[in-house]
């Protein structure tokens, strides 16, 4: 039976390295995969983009409104009509922006299709609150893998905070997408209540 993977971490944790890594392994087996990223994340346009200057573009872009299960069976549909080949994995970047009911047609997917779904994304946002996305993955999934990266000060990090200028902020939308006057650094918990003033979502 194949299975729903969530392989989540702070920013620059090396996900989107690692999914396009997984690719190329597929690849190199001579099997063929699908890759996808929703709509809504503007940076790259069209193409998951890794931080080591690897870029690929998608197969296809999830929109707010589209039903994830109905869209990957017509995509792979044409595949299988033009290639007469399965395919054999789906590879999803920045998970966290898909909807539960999107998540849930990534598990059925896995369960009814019998095809492997790789889902890479963050778990929180820059107030530490889960993304709805993220949320929805880590109750269904079959497999949870954190991806480590470390903070300015040489602890694991945990948490995203958003930056305009030199300024760590603690308000405004759940996403604001890298290029739209934001970046974004990966924080300890102690970096990151010290830069909030000792503020968590939780507490606000």
């Amino acid at each position: 039976m194949a299975k729903l993977y969530f392989r989540y971490g702070a920013m620059n944790s090396g996900k989107s390295t690692a999914l396009l890594q997984a690719a190329f392994n597929y690849e190199e087996r001579g099997q063929h995969v699908l890759l996808s990223k929703p709509a809504v994340d503007t940076k790259g346009d069209r193409h998951i983009e890794s931080r080591l200057g690897v870029t690929r573009e998608v197969d296809y872009l999830i929109t707010p409104d589209d039903d994830t299960y109905a869209q990957f069976q017509s995509i792979r549909a044409e595949y299988i009509e033009r290639a007469n080949k399965d395919v054999s994995c789906l590879l999803l970047d920045e998970a966290q922006f898909l909807t539960e009911e999107q998540v849930d047609g990534m598990l059925r997917i896995a369960l009814l299709e019998d095809i492997p779904v790789l889902a890479y994304g963050i778990r929180t946002d820059f107030r530490t609150r889960a993304f709805p996305g993220s949320r929805r993955l880590l109750e269904v999934a079959h497999s949870l893998e954190e991806l480590k990266t470390i903070c300015r000060c040489g602890r694991k990090a945990l948490f995203n905070g958003r930056r305009v200028g030199d300024r760590f902020i603690f308000d405004g939308d759940q996403v604001a997408i890298d290029g739209q006057a934001v970046t974004y650094e990966s924080l300890c918990g102690t970096c990151y209540l010290q830069e909030s003033g000792g503020v968590l979502a939780s507490d606000s």
